[in-house]
């Protein structure tokens, strides 16, 4: 079994309707402007045990700046128009007390000051900014974590976009590289290795921007089972040897992920089965989210559809963008309230919608590796 059936649910049986998602997109965009204050506070199902509920979160991955960028792109893709400036809030967040004071976070594309700077740079250019951004890029280049949310991995793709050069980073994060083809993640006070992209090899990889011995690594550690295709968290481990017993299929950790990531580069069998596993587990019960949710798994059957041309794919996208706009709706319905984030909540499922519109599109992750809608 290359996944677990209770961590997810049946696909609704409701056909395709632009018209609905971009209604869907509108009922976000309309509830996270109503609910700003300095911000948006944490949602109960991103709090951890003994955080404050009126806590604001200003960085790109739990943050307001994730919610801006998100909000930012919607308005220039058409779908919506916004009510206030999010610049000001941009500035006073840079001179807030950080997210994460104990994690050595302010070079951080996800967790810190680089990723409020890179939205406020998308909205309002200035060389000051620009040249801080660089700072931080370049401090950030020997950074040991190996990783694309704390890591070198994360600022050499936003470096990229701004049209820096991360050559330097590059080539240190080339050399840390393992005789395996794998990178060695310091991280948390433990030494581990993943192969997802949030914290391990994929994300290394797509940093790199290259194709040496990726999809041939990549082959080595994928679990195959009639046509289907997974990958553990940690390599050379179980599919369900994660401390719950549940096996991943996500974009953090799992096919989805990897296929979303680097369908471009992997062996296009390897891709499909990735696509076809992501397709029969169907959406996920956490809910619609990117990093760990419904809109995340369907990236990948968009870079399927981008590798092969096959509008089958472009259809499975679609079935799940129709199951993620309802999983936002009932939670929204349940909390009374959205959840205002990039990576775990609504404003990531607005940006697939939006995408599944257009008929077709990556992550915000590899939109900033491209440069594509910032």
């Amino acid at each position: 079994m290359l996944f677990t059936p209770e961590a997810h649910e049946a696909l609704v049986d409701e056909p395709w309707s632009s018209d609905r998602a971009r209604a869907a997109i509108a009922a976000v965009v309309t509830e996270a402007e109503s609910a700003f204050d300095d911000g948006w506070t944490l949602h109960p199902l991103d709090a951890e045990p003994g955080d404050d509920p009126g806590t604001r979160f200003r960085s790109l991955y739990l943050g307001g700046a994730g919610v801006v960028g998100a909000l930012d792109s919607l308005a220039r893709r058409g779908f919506v128009e916004l009510a206030r400036d999010y610049v000001p809030y941009l500035e006073r967040s840079l001179d807030a007390a950080p997210d994460f004071p104990a994690d050595d976070a302010e070079r951080s594309l996800w967790m810190g000051e680089t990723g409020i700077r890179l939205v406020a740079q998308r909205l309002a250019p200035s060389r000051a900014n620009l040249e801080r951004l660089s700072e931080l890029i370049a401090a950030n280049e020997r950074d040991e974590r190996c990783e694309l949310m704390w890591g070198s991995p994360g600022t050499i793709l936003a470096g990229r976009e701004l049209g820096l050069d991360v050559s330097a980073s590059v080539d240190w994060l080339r050399e840390q590289r393992d005789a395996d083809g794998l990178w060695t993640q310091h991280l948390y006070g433990q030494t581990t290795r993943y192969l997802g992209p949030v914290h391990g090899f994929v994300g290394c990889a797509l940093a790199l921007g290259e194709a040496a011995g990726v999809s041939q690594t990549l082959e080595r550690y994928a679990v195959v089972e009639g046509g289907l295709v997974n990958w553990p968290a940690l390599p050379g481990k179980r599919l369900d040897e994660n401390g719950d017993g549940v096996i991943r299929v996500q974009w953090c950790h799992g096919a989805p992920g990897v296929v979303a990531t680097l369908a471009d580069v992997l062996d296009e069998e390897l891709a499909v089965g990735g696509g076809a596993l992501t397709w029969r587990a169907g959406p996920l019960r956490k809910g619609a989210s990117l990093c760990h949710g419904t809109a995340g798994n369907g990236y990948a059957f968009l870079a399927l559809l981008e590798r092969t041309g096959d509008e089958l794919w472009l259809e499975r996208a679609r079935a799940f963008a129709m199951h993620a706009a309802g999983q936002v709706e009932r939670t929204r319905s349940e909390h009374g309230r959205g959840r205002h984030t990039l990576w775990t909540g609504d404003l990531g499922t607005a940006l697939y919608l939006a995408d599944c519109v257009e008929g077709g599109g990556k992550p915000p992750l590899l939109a900033v590796a491209g440069g594509r809608r910032p």
